[in-house]
């Protein structure tokens, strides 16, 4: 039988295993169906993992529990590997329990704060001292302000402006000087730079460093004294930077807003205050700065993220809505950009083997194909010559009578993206930000909340003569090392805040009933298409096989790509109507169903549910 060439795939043998990756693995056990049996499989909450013989006595207590299982060995001729119990982690489906459960499964370090690591705090009451006040800047007079998310507790920034004496004007991005705090090489900075990063879950968050710093003297709350590491650039009326500095700071923020309360405050022509002035300043330059920016080819694309609201009583989520957002997260982000590539440039020039940087490799051509034919199957053109090329292209691509059509193009070109990473300058040639279309580019501006900003922090204390170098900073190979945990522990966190999303979508759709839903068909497979479904920000997949009825008809062209179901094609980005169920059968493995309603293909499609009424009621913002 001859196989064409497209058809064929390449093959291997595993000829040996160098370091076995075992850990102990999450999931639930299946009780024996032999009476009095002590032997049992326990079914791993991660799919790749095989099942493993447990013997236990407990199998009745474990029973319907999250539990942990640890492998000790895999006979040659055994079909599963051998384990045993480690611990109970509460019932499966509980809130708590299923939490452990993703943080223990994406390898997130969570167990409480070693007395080791407190007693690396300060004392309390805490205040800034004379001796403090000598080495920095008094700048509690500037109207320094903070805008973030409503309810963080964890302010990095703050941001001022003012015009100056000669006209220019004098822009001040403060960071959180957390570096003060946490000294090279004790317990606290060593695990600090373990967790690597604060993992934000829905409702929780599991921080990097402990409370007192990471709410409290590390957060730049308004009408406190607080030190800060600045970086202070003055500027003319077109945005353009005539001087940049860095000092280490004393500030006392006089505001501490959510984006929506500083965007009713540049919006509402009847205030005049200090603050507010300070907002308008900031965003009419920010408003420049992205300018200039996508001019040099900085992409803007798009991911749908979701909010819940949770309920205070039960802690489950209530409401479920798609984030909006305004000026001033643009205007917030364009600063600490800006930041970011100022302080990148100085720690560079001054540490040119040693420096903390962090860059986003272009894609490779590959990546770009489902692009392009989505792209194609609405007769647009795509370029990606170079970031420039696709920002361009991106900014035209329009279809008339279908508005969401560039928001969906630009969903489908995030997901063409390659990781951005940190890496040592002296270990790499290759700096540039694919994204952001700038040449050098590191992390300065949330040290309480990540790692690799308190090396940023070290590096540029030692460049402008305001704290002493130690050797691990200097040395290339260590930095390298740490860089790599870093990049681990920033994918896992991501991983981990993806799956309490899609649980607590779960939990959201468990009382919900069945619901009716309009979307977007984001891809097409060999038997299924994929919907987004812009109102929840939830994607899902409609299967074309069932096993309960006669399986469609069903024809993939991967060139198209099209999904000819019966009589009906499928497009990337047709409209669609499904329901929306959870089907909980699986207590381990529950997921999220969608069912197709409209098109309508005899045999296949579903009736709309008579849910309508009750999605109705719900309280879904757009």
């Amino acid at each position: 039988m001859l196989f064409s060439e497209s058809s064929r795939k390449p093959t291997g043998k595993v000829v040996g295993i160098i370091k076995r990756n075992w850990r102990p693995f999450c999931g639930m056990l299946n009780v024996s169906q032999i009476k009095e049996s002590t032997r049992h499989l326990f079914t791993p909450a991660d799919r790749r993992i095989p099942r493993i013989r447990v013997e236990t006595r407990q199998s009745s207590t474990l029973a319907g529990q999250r539990i942990m299982v640890a492998i000790d060995g895999w006979p040659k001729d055994s079909r599963y590997p051998n384990g045993h119990f480690v611990r109970s982690l509460g019932g499966a489906g509980e809130k708590d329990t299923e939490e452990e459960v993703l943080l223990l499964e994406h390898d997130v370090p969570h167990q409480a704060f070693s007395q080791a690591v407190l007693s690396f705090l300060p004392q309390m009451p805490w205040v800034i001292t004379p001796e403090d006040m000598k080495q920095r800047e008094d700048l509690r007079s500037l109207t320094v302000c903070s805008v973030d998310p409503p309810g963080c507790t964890d302010i990095d920034d703050a941001l001022h402006c003012r015009e100056l004496e000669n006209g220019n004007l004098e822009v001040g991005v403060h960071i959180a000087d957390v570096s003060h705090f946490i000294r090279p090489g004790n317990a606290l900075d060593k695990e600090a730079a373990n967790r690597g990063t604060t993992v934000y879950l829905c409702g929780k968050r599991i921080d990097m460093v402990p409370e007192l710093l990471s709410s409290n003297l590390c957060s730049l709350r308004s009408n406190v004294e607080r030190l800060a590491f600045s970086c202070i650039w003055e500027m003319n009326n077109k945005a353009e930077i005539l001087k940049t500095r860095f000092t280490k700071s004393v500030i006392n923020s006089k505001a501490s807003l959510t984006y929506a309360e500083a965007q009713m405050r540049i919006d509402d022509t009847s205030l005049n205050d200090d603050v507010t002035k300070s907002l308008r300043g900031l965003n009419k330059l920010a408003k420049i700065f992205k300018r200039k920016r996508i001019e040099k080819g900085a992409l803007t694309l798009s991911s749908l993220e979701v909010r819940f609201h949770i309920d205070s009583e039960t802690h489950d989520p209530i409401e479920l809505q798609t984030k909006e957002l305004l000026e001033t997260n643009s205007m917030v982000e364009e600063f600490m950009l800006l930041a970011n590539i100022s302080v990148a440039q100085k720690i560079y020039d001054e540490f040119s083997e040693c420096a903390l940087l962090r860059k986003h490799p272009a894609p490779p051509l590959s990546n770009y194909d489902i692009l392009f034919k989505a792209a194609k199957s609405k007769n647009v053109e795509i370029h990606t010559d170079s970031a420039k090329a696709l920002a361009d292209s991106l900014d035209v691509a329009r279809v008339d009578g279908f508005p969401y059509f560039n928001t969906l193009l630009r969903i489908l070109a995030t997901r063409c993206m390659m990781q951005a990473v940190y890496f040592c300058s002296g270990m790499d040639s290759d700096f540039h930000h694919y994204g952001l279309a700038s040449p050098i580019y590191t992390h300065f501006t949330s040290p309480i909340r990540r790692y690799a900003d308190i090396i940023v922090h070290r590096l540029l204390a030692v460049a402008i003569g305001a704290d002493s170098t130690y050797p691990d900073l200097m040395d290339k190979h260590k930095q390298s090392v740490l860089c790599n945990n870093l990049n681990y522990r920033h994918k896992m966190s991501q991983y981990a805040q993806r799956a309490s999303v899609a649980f607590h979508t779960q939990l959201f759709f468990k009382n919900r009933g069945i619901l009716n839903e309009e979307g977007y068909v984001l891809f097409v497979r060999k038997n299924a298409i994929i919907v987004l479904i812009p109102k929840f920000g939830l994607e899902g997949t409609v299967f074309f096989d069932s096993k309960d009825k006669a399986a469609p008809c069903v024809v993939f062209d991967e060139e198209g790509p099209t999904l000819t179901v019966e009589q009906h094609t499928f497009h990337i980005f047709d409209k669609v109507k499904v329901t929306i169920s959870l089907d909980a059968s699986n207590i381990q493995h529950q997921k999220i169903r969608m069912s197709l309603v409209h098109p309508v293909i005899p045999g296949v499609s579903v009736p709309a549910s008579d849910a309508e009424p009750q999605a109705k009621k719900l309280k879904v913002d757009r």
